[in-house]
C-alpha cells in the first residue's frame, strides 16, 4: 500500500478492513510499531496492552466485524487497564468497568490499545506529552496524549473530553481535527467528572469524515455517516472579544478563511460582538471552579498534599464561590446561550479562533483555553479545522461552531468548509501531511 498503515485515516482504514484489503492484526501491529518508534520522544501513553489488542484483533479478523485501534484518554474508566486521571492519588486505580463511550466503541469493533496522557484531572498541570510537530512545544491540554497519538499516526482515533478547551486547543496545536459535540450528546458515564455543567465527551481524528464515523457510533446516529452538503453555507465570522490576544498567525488564518470560503460560494459575514460577551470567559471559569471544587471534594479534602498547586488554586477559588452565586452564574449563562441560539437563524455555522496561535513551548504550560470557553459554556458542537501554518512552522486551525443538537449539519458543513480550505492552502496534500513529524 502506498500509505503506511498507521497513517490511514479512520474511514479509509474501516473501508479497507471491511473489504478485507487489510486485517485488524496488520493495523494494530503498524500502530504499535509507530508507538515503539516514537513513544520515548512523544510520551503520549500512560499504559499499553499490546498482546490483548493483538488477541482482540485476531478474534475480529475471524468474524464479520473488523476493528479500528483507538486510544482512550486516561480520564475514562476501562475494565482492563488502570485509570489514573493524571493524578498520583489514583496510581493503582483499576475501576473494573468501561466508561459508556469506551463500551460503545468496543461493541462496534474498536480495539482499545491503551490509555493516553491527560493533564491532572483534565485541568492545567501538564504531563510528559510533547507535540509531534516539534517536541519543544506543548500538544495542548487536557487531552494531550490523545491529540499527540493521532497527530503522530499512532492511532487513527482517540477519545478526549472538554470542559474548557481540552479538545479544540490540542487539535489546533497538533494539526488534526478535534470534535466536541453538543453537550450531552455522548454519554459521560464512567468519565471522571470535573464540572457537571460543562464536561463533554468527544475525540480526535485526521479528517471530518473520520470523526463523524466515530460520532455515529458514540451518538448512535447513522445519519452522521452521510456528510453530503449541496447548499452554500451562511458563515458568521466571529472574532470574539478576546481578539486582542490572537496572534498574527490566527488573524491571518481567519482572514484567509473568510476570503477562501467567500470565493467558494459561501455567504460570509462578520458577526457583531455583543458587549455582554466580555464576561463569558470569567463566567465559564467561575462555573468550572465551583463545580470542580464539588466534583473533586474527596481529593481536595482528603488528598490535598497530592494535588498540584495549579489545581489547588482552582479548587480553592471554587470553594469561595457560594451556591447562590453559582445559581446566578448558571442563570446568566442560560440567558447568553438563548441569545446565541438565535444567531443560527441567520448563520448555519460560525468560524472563530481555535487558540491564540501556534502551540507555546512545553515549559510554558498547555496553553490558554480562552477562545473555547464561551462555546463550551453554551454547549454548542465545535470542530477544529487545521489548514494554516504559523511562523514556527506549527499548525494553526480555526474553530467551526454549529447549532445545539444540530451535529449532523454541523459536521456536513465542516466537511464542506475544510475541503475548500485545504484545497486553497495545499492542493496536493491532505491536512495530516502538512506538517513534518519525527
Amino acid at each position: 500500500m502506498s500509505t503506511a498503515l498507521n497513517r490511514l485515516g479512520a474511514l479509509d482504514a474501516a473501508r479497507k478492513l471491511q473489504r478485507r484489503e487489510l486485517t485488524a492484526v496488520q493495523l494494530v501491529r503498524a500502530c504499535f510499531a509507530r508507538i515503539e518508534q516514537r513513544e520515548n520522544t512523544i510520551h503520549a501513553w500512560t499504559a499499553l496492552q499490546k498482546q490483548a489488542a493483538l488477541d482482540h484483533a485476531e478474534m475480529l479478523d475471524r468474524s464479520p466485524l473488523h476493528g479500528l485501534p483507538i486510544g482512550v484518554k486516561d480520564l475514562f474508566d476501562t475494565v482492563d487497564l488502570p485509570t489514573r486521571y493524571g493524578s498520583p492519588i489514583y496510581e493503582r486505580h483499576h475501576p473494573g468497568l468501561d466508561a459508556a463511550a469506551v463500551a460503545l466503541c468496543r461493541h462496534a469493533g474498536a480495539i482499545v490499545i491503551g490509555k493516553t496522557v491527560t493533564t491532572e484531572f483534565a485541568t492545567y498541570q501538564a504531563g510528559p506529552t510533547r507535540n509531534p510537530r516539534n517536541e519543544a512545544y506543548t500538544p495542548g491540554g487536557s487531552s494531550s496524549g490523545s491529540a499527540a497519538a493521532v497527530a503522530d499516526d499512532m492511532v487513527p482515533f482517540a477519545l478526549g473530553s472538554q470542559t474548557a478547551g481540552s479538545i479544540i486547543r490540542p487539535a489546533s496545536y497538533c494539526g488534526i481535527v478535534g470534535y466536541k459535540p453538543t453537550f450531552g450528546a455522548i454519554p459521560r458515564a464512567g468519565v471522571k467528572s470535573l464540572a457537571e455543567s460543562l464536561d463533554t465527551v468527544g475525540g480526535f481524528a485526521r479528517s471530518v469524515p473520520d470523526v463523524a464515523l466515530f460520532a455515529s457510533v458514540l451518538m448512535r446516529d447513522p445519519r452522521l455517516l452521510n456528510l453530503s452538503y449541496d447548499a452554500k453555507p451562511r458563515i458568521g465570522m466571529y472574532r470574539s472579544l478576546q481578539w486582542r490576544h490572537a496572534q498574527s498567525e490566527t488573524k491571518e488564518a481567519f482572514a484567509q478563511a473568510a476570503a477562501t470560503l467567500s470565493r467558494a460560494g459561501a455567504h460570509v459575514e462578520e458577526v457583531p460582538l455583543p458587549p455582554e460577551h466580555c464576561m463569558l470567559v470569567q463566567l465559564h471559569a467561575d462555573i468550572m471552579a465551583f463545580e470542580s471544587s464539588q466534583s473533586l471534594a474527596y481529593e481536595r479534602l482528603e488528598h490535598a498534599a497530592q494535588l498540584s498547586p495549579k489545581i489547588q488554586a482552582i479548587l480553592e477559588a471554587g470553594a469561595q464561590i457560594s451556591a447562590e452565586q453559582h445559581i446566578n452564574n448558571l442563570a446568566r449563562a442560560a440567558e447568553s446561550r438563548a441569545r446565541v441560539d438565535g444567531w443560527f437563524d441567520k448563520y448555519d455555522v460560525l468560524l472563530a479562533p481555535a487558540a491564540s496561535g501556534e502551540a507555546p513551548f512545553a515549559d510554558l504550560g498547555t496553553g490558554d483555553p480562552q477562545f473555547s470557553r464561551a462555546w463550551t459554556l453554551f454547549g454548542l458542537p465545535c470542530l477544529n479545522l487545521p489548514f494554516a501554518t504559523g511562523p514556527q512552522g506549527l499548525p494553526v486551525g480555526l474553530q467551526l461552531i454549529g447549532k445545539r443538537h444540530d451535529d449532523h449539519r454541523t459536521l456536513a458543513i465542516a466537511a464542506w468548509v475544510h475541503e475548500r480550505l485545504l484545497a486553497a492552502r495545499e492542493p496536493d496534500i491532505g491536512a495530516s501531511d502538512m506538517w513534518p513529524r519525527g
